[in-house]
């Protein structure tokens, strides 16, 4: 968790993001090691969209999204027994390097687990090489674990993804109250993981030793250069989120806290029998714009929205006075707006479920994102061109994301939306 506390003028609430996205994926959905290979390539061109602090090897922060690397994981000595791919949930998770705080944080996960009844098959110490790191970076660097949690029998993806997300929530929610020091989750899913930390984008590969093996493979990443505006640079605020990342700022994000947390008493959901005040408050207290705007896209998804639909509903375009704009259309956003309110940018943002992988810009329309499909079969996105070479010859089309205009590609149709 965040631990800086509010400070002569610093106050956390103002805290805001800018930087560099970038997304790659196999249309078809096939796996391969040179689909991180290149994302971490378009990371290392991103690096200029960073941010650093009076060293150059401490960064503001970078990281990557992927799908779960079955057959990496598979191919480790692990010392438990893992089952198919699907068949079970990965935690990556930041604690202290204090014996006794660590020990704590361990024992909270491992009871929350326990209090949802999910079996947690095995703990593994993530390995990584610090040699690069600056001394800011590495005087805050944190234990590096991963919980693998076994599916319960009869469960489907969706229901044991919503799983893991009431599992983190009691877990943070516990770690929040108990101010533990370095604890936080980066990611808990059986569909997708996450690497990151206060780095620079040209460290993010021979940091995590993992990104560097072969059998290391997903069909989609995300990556994220943060350049922090008005923050002080943490682990935890690196990009990419549990589900998006995000170029720019949100800045109606005090109204968007505000009137979230007053419709906690209202919030219902047939998905969570019990009820979703276990999941409250929806969002973190004491986390970046784009972290919140995480957790809130995050909920809907948990309660059986769409990535379309969730995103729609947050970043919606400017319809209200436009008379070129579908009957139908203007309709959707005219009823979801006495729902929720719209979390204005400017912003470009890449979002992934694991499946389907999303950009869009808010109705603003301020930041740049370009795309490259190629007829090869991948997708490339960035927040500029250039990032990763592609042959003219190869190239099907390219084009730019629009104002309130979703880019959509789903790897189990295998078509771009």
């Amino acid at each position: 968790m965040n631990n800086i506390k509010n400070t002569g003028l610093y106050d956390e609430s103002f805290e805001h993001d800018a930087c560099g996205i970038g997304a790659i994926a196999s249309i078809d959905g096939i796996k391969s090691h040179k689909i991180v290979e290149d994302a971490l390539n378009i990371l290392i061109h991103l690096e200029h969209r960073g941010g650093t602090g009076a060293e150059s090897n401490s960064g503001d922060g970078a990281g990557i999204l992927v799908q779960i690397p079955h057959e990496y994981f598979s191919s480790l000595d692990l010392g438990f027994k893992i089952g198919c791919e699907g068949s079970y949930g990965v935690a990556q998770i930041f604690t202290s390097k204090n014996e006794t705080i660590k020990n704590k944080s361990f024992e909270i996960v491992l009871n929350r687990l326990n209090d949802v009844k999910l079996k947690a098959l095995g703990i593994r110490k993530v390995p990584f090489n610090s040699l690069e790191l600056g001394m800011q970076a590495k005087n805050s660097l944190p234990g590096i674990y991963q919980f693998f949690i076994d599916r319960p029998e009869g469960e489907t993806e969706l229901e044991f993804e919503r799983h893991l997300y009431l599992a983190r929530r009691l877990i943070e929610k516990e770690a929040l109250s108990l101010e533990l020091s370095d604890f936080y989750i980066c990611s808990m899913s059986a569909k997708t993981i996450v690497y990151k930390g206060m780095l620079v984008s040209t460290q993010v590969q021979n940091f995590y030793v993992d990104l560097s093996d072969i059998k290391f493979k997903s069909a989609i990443a995300t990556v994220h250069s943060r350049f922090s505006t008005n923050t002080f640079p943490s682990w935890s605020k690196a990009h990419p989120y549990r589900m998006i990342c995000h170029n720019g700022e949100i800045n109606t994000i005090m109204g968007n806290r505000n009137w979230m947390n007053a419709r906690e008493g209202v919030l219902k959901s047939d998905k969570f029998k019990d009820g979703l005040e276990e999941l409250f408050p929806i969002l973190t207290p004491n986390c970046s714009d784009s972290a919140t705007l995480d957790n809130a896209f995050e909920l809907l998804i948990s309660t059986g929205k769409s990535l379309t639909e969730a995103m729609t509903m947050l970043i919606p375009q400017a319809w209200n006075n436009n008379e070129l704009m579908d009957k139908k259309e203007k309709a959707y956003y005219n009823y979801h707006a006495t729902i929720m309110e719209p979390w204005d940018g400017p912003a470009a943002i890449a979002f992934t479920n694991g499946v389907q992988l999303g950009a869009m810009l808010d109705r603003n329309g301020l930041r740049p994102s370009r795309y490259t499909i190629t007829k090869d079969g991948f997708v490339i996105l960035a927040s500029e061109t250039g990032v990763l070479e592609a042959e003219p010859s190869n190239v099907e089309y390219s084009g730019r994301l629009e104002p309130g205009k979703i880019f959509m590609l789903d790897l189990e149709q295998g078509r771009i939306i």
